[in-house]
């Protein structure tokens, strides 16, 4: 143990420098230095998840005495076998798992953050291992026209998923900043925009940027409009490579509507909300509740948001209706495997907000998602110590 240790400590010394990677060079910005990306509403630290050193926390996690909420070995998973496109104004969506979610909108078939593989690491078996196998089994998956990549985290850009869509499906993959090296080194070519940057589809297809599309059947219809929006992360692939490459969520404008994904996100300012909305109506917003939760009785951190802030998030964004992902997947954080769905439900009772609007699915459910309606809520019933008590 004491060799491990003492080799385990050269090893954060002399490994990182060896790990680095530039993904990405370009000129200076709001939220890029010339080297590294940041966040311009306030940078995120990493403090220890359980206020003690960060080594200390690694061994405890490596000896299996972290201190965290045991989850079930295994989750039963009935997968779905979704229809090979939506109607000409229909949108259906499947949560697969994770951040993972299949929409079908109007003739296109989307995914976001797809991963299949069992564990969520650069070095597998070791790493956080999947509990539920994915609502959709590969197989059955139909042709792919459209992939968003929201960051380089293991758990959302899976190189063996993507590789396999791409070999399979040749489908459009958009991205943020530097993400894109990642994935032509793996032979994946890819789209990567800064915030505020859009693409269309018929631009992604060879055809001009302003080309009028006709969809006649609305099979795999090249007719939409992909927008970069901003998020509040950070990414990494090797730790040395910290925010080499950008975070983002998006809004995926389609003639079924607008659907926005959050990827994964922490509060920050809690104005990047509004600057999705801006691109109009939003018909479905995909929205992270889980990994929140380092220590016990909190309620979101730095880099995650949870149940409680991921309503104010809908409630701001004025999306019609929500899914709730990343959670009950991986365990990342210290909450309970059923804590997220459980707060999420209270906050929405909380806020005055019919519960079918951001209901949680189960992996392999698939909704028919609403056409665009008002956004109504009814009076507050807050009480915080509800919240706290579910540990």
């Amino acid at each position: 143990m004491l060799f491990l240790i003492v080799a385990l400590c050269l090893a954060v010394t002399i490994v990182p420098p060896f790990l680095d990677r530039i993904y990405y060079r370009g000129p200076d910005s709001g939220h890029y230095d010339g080297a590294h990306f940041f966040n311009p509403d306030g940078e995120i630290g990493l403090p220890a998840p359980t206020g003690a050193s960060r080594q200390g926390f690694i061994l405890r996690w490596l000896l299996g005495d972290d201190g965290r909420p045991r989850w079930p070995e295994a989750i039963a998973v009935k997968p779905a076998r979704p229809a090979p496109f939506a109607a000409p104004r229909g949108m259906v969506a499947t949560w697969v798992g994770h951040a993972t979610v299949l929409v079908q909108a109007a003739g296109l078939n989307i995914l976001t953050d797809p991963i299949w593989s069992d564990h969520a690491s650069p070095f597998p078996p070791f790493g956080p291992r999947r509990v539920a196998q994915p609502g959709i089994r590969f197989d059955d998956l139909p042709k792919i026209d459209l992939i968003v990549i929201s960051h380089n985290h293991y758990d959302h850009l899976d190189l063996p998923t993507l590789k396999r869509l791409w070999e399979r499906d040749r489908p459009k993959i958009v991205t943020s900043l530097g993400n894109d090296a990642i994935l032509k080194a793996a032979g994946i070519p890819s789209t990567a925009l800064d915030w505020g940057q859009s693409v269309s589809g018929a631009a992604l297809n060879g055809l001009a940027p302003d080309a009028v599309v006709q969809c006649g059947s609305y099979e795999h219809c090249p007719d939409y409009r992909v927008h970069v929006t901003r998020s509040h992360h950070w990414g990494s692939r090797w730790g040395a490579d910290r925010n080499r490459a950008l975070w983002s969520s998006f809004v995926i404008a389609t003639r079924a509507g607008n659907i926005f994904f959050a990827g994964d996100t922490g509060a920050g300012d809690m104005a990047w909300p509004y600057e999705a909305r801006r691109y109009g109506p939003i018909r479905l917003a995909l929205i992270p509740i889980g990994a929140f939760r380092f220590r016990k009785g909190q309620m979101q951190s730095d880099a995650h948001i949870g149940p409680v802030q991921a309503v104010e998030i809908f409630r701001r964004l004025g999306a019609s209706t929500a899914i709730p992902i990343h959670w009950g997947t991986f365990r990342l954080s210290y909450e309970q495997w059923d804590t997220p769905p459980r707060m999420l439900e209270l906050a929405l009772r909380c806020e005055g907000i019919d519960r079918k609007r951001f209901a949680p699915l189960r992996i392999g459910q698939m909704l028919s998602v609403p056409t665009v309606r008002p956004v109504t809520v009814g009076p507050k019933s807050c009480d915080e110590r509800a919240f706290r008590a579910l540990e």
